[in-house]
């Protein structure tokens, strides 16, 4: 069941630049979205026109069946934002801004609530403490509390791991893990595609303000992505014998490695007789390793198929 739709969403600027050409996207309740694009694909415009930040030229959004124009607070109320950019008042104590933020949905006190987020974003030692006196990482842990101060069912994340380290990283994505599986639905954007690989059910990629695929993350993969075996000979050759030219193989500069790509939902790999043409061209292997290509490799060929 869908949570969120926008439907033939347009922006045009006044300048005339159009950040967003008639997108139409689907959110599934309880899912991991992620939202990919290179800068400037319309990621941020989309995400600020859903949140009523932004005006749209033309198009609709609906928040859990609110329209989020003629029924804004009840839309809005639905969704928590973590915004790229720190925007926090330094001098306010933690707890304070999370009950600031609670307030202005409406929604009554309730610090048990607040202290259960606190400990869940292993905050709660930093309760008390002013957001000037803390590091980087842990401000954007108290803007993701904040933004799930008055219980939303949606939490948009805009590059919430900008400019953390690897520890506090994976921190956070385990905190993602888990407000999944509170049922939150999460729409996260992000340059670290290799985390989007590690905890997305569906990828979107946008560019130029238009989707260009919207597809489940697995069966992406599946369709686009190429398999590759690495094959390690016993004795280093300076060139591909004749026998092999078929193959389209790619020799390592020691001489020692050659990498074949395939696609393996091919009825036929051509593996076998590749392992044939060896033995014939008289080369002995030692070792054979795999790979699949990476959601970022896929990624990366969509954009440069798309210029």
């Amino acid at each position: 069941m869908s949570i969120l739709e926008a439907r033939d969403l347009t922006k045009i600027y006044s300048t005339g630049f159009t950040a967003l050409n008639s997108v139409n996207l689907e959110i599934r309740e309880g899912e991991v979205m992620a939202l990919l694009g290179p800068n400037g694909a319309g990621k941020t415009t989309l995400i600020s026109i859903i949140c009523g930040i932004t005006e749209a030229t033309a198009g609709t959004v609906l928040v859990g069946g609110h329209d989020n124009v003629t029924s804004a607070m009840q839309a809005r109320q639905l969704i928590g934002l973590v915004p790229q950019e720190i925007t926090l008042e330094p001098f306010e104590k933690v707890i304070d801004t999370m009950r600031f933020s609670r307030g202005l949905f409406g929604m009554r006190s309730n610090d048990a609530h607040l202290d259960r987020l606190l400990d869940k974003l292993s905050l709660t030692d930093k309760r008390e403490s002013r957001v000037h006196t803390l590091s980087g990482g842990m401000r954007r842990r108290v803007l993701i509390a904040k933004a799930l101060s008055h219980e939303p069912r949606i939490l948009f994340l805009d590059e919430p791991t900008a400019g953390v380290d690897v520890e506090l990283r994976n921190a956070m994505w385990q905190t993602v893990s888990e407000l999944k599986d509170d049922g939150v639905t999460i729409i996260l954007t992000t340059h670290y595609i290799v985390e989007a690989e590690a905890i997305a059910d569906r990828v979107a990629i946008i560019n130029k303000g238009e989707i260009r695929i919207v597809e489940d993350k697995q069966e992406l993969m599946a369709r686009m992505g190429e398999k590759q075996i690495t094959i390690e000979l016993a004795d280093a050759i300076s060139m591909i014998p004749d026998v092999l030219a078929e193959y389209n193989l790619e020799l390592s500069s020691c001489g020692r490695e050659l990498d074949y790509r395939y696609d393996a939902r091919a009825s036929r790999t051509g593996i076998t007789t590749l392992l044939n043409g060896l033995r014939e061209a008289g080369l002995q292997m030692t070792d054979i390793q795999t790979r699949q290509s990476t959601l970022e490799e896929i990624f990366v060929k969509l954009m440069q198929d798309d210029q």
